[in-house]
């Protein structure tokens, strides 16, 4: 009896381990993509992309065994001056017609001090290299009022435009007019599948 025990445990096991992992999508209307980068190296330029979604694989007991897959829609940027955003959508920056979204793909997850460290293939304008993002979260679940399970999470991390064949600038007296250095700051919402 002993052995039969054990193997159906050994058997079992696995199938366990799946059913503690729980998928979250990325709500759509309570996530923000931003982005920052320098210009004329006398400010800050901020921007979003109103559009992100994904799927979040949560291991709750093991959070290294987690996964993230996320997709930018590029059309929903949005820096608040159309003229800077139409330009941002063309050849010159995205290329939007060519190369609609941007993708990131987890590829490991490790333990950073109260946080965690997401390392992914990010994939834009059809180059694809390897990202670091510092995440805070997930947060602790909470029910909202129509019965769906969220929880939250924030992303930092911070990429070279050039890197990705993003490379329009001009150079004017006090240096070029966009930097090359670009911080992403994303501000994510999830909601457990049913």
């Amino acid at each position: 009896m002993n052995r039969i025990t054990a193997l159906a445990v050994a058997v079992l096991a696995p199938a366990l381990a799946l059913a503690d992992t729980s998928t979250w999508n990325i709500d759509t209307a309570h996530t923000e993509a931003g982005f920052s980068v320098r210009h004329l190296v006398i400010s800050t330029v901020k921007g979003s992309f109103g559009k992100t979604t994904g799927t979040v694989k949560l291991d709750p007991a093991d959070l290294t065994k987690s996964s993230v897959e996320a997709t930018i829609d590029v059309a929903s940027v949005n820096t608040r001056n159309e003229d800077r955003d139409k330009h941002l959508k063309s050849p010159d920056f995205f290329d939007v017609a060519k190369f609609p979204t941007i993708t990131f793909k987890s590829t490991k997850v490790e333990k950073a001090g109260d946080g965690l460290k997401v390392t992914g293939d990010l994939t834009m304008k059809g180059v694809t290299k390897p990202v670091v993002l510092t995440v805070a979260g997930p947060t602790g679940e909470v029910k909202d009022p129509w019965g769906n399970t969220r929880r939250g999470l924030q992303a930092k991390g911070k990429v070279n435009r050039q890197d990705f064949g993003v490379t329009w600038s001009k150079v004017v007296e006090a240096g070029p007019v966009v930097g090359d250095e670009i911080t992403i700051d994303i501000e994510a919402e999830l909601i457990k599948a049913k």
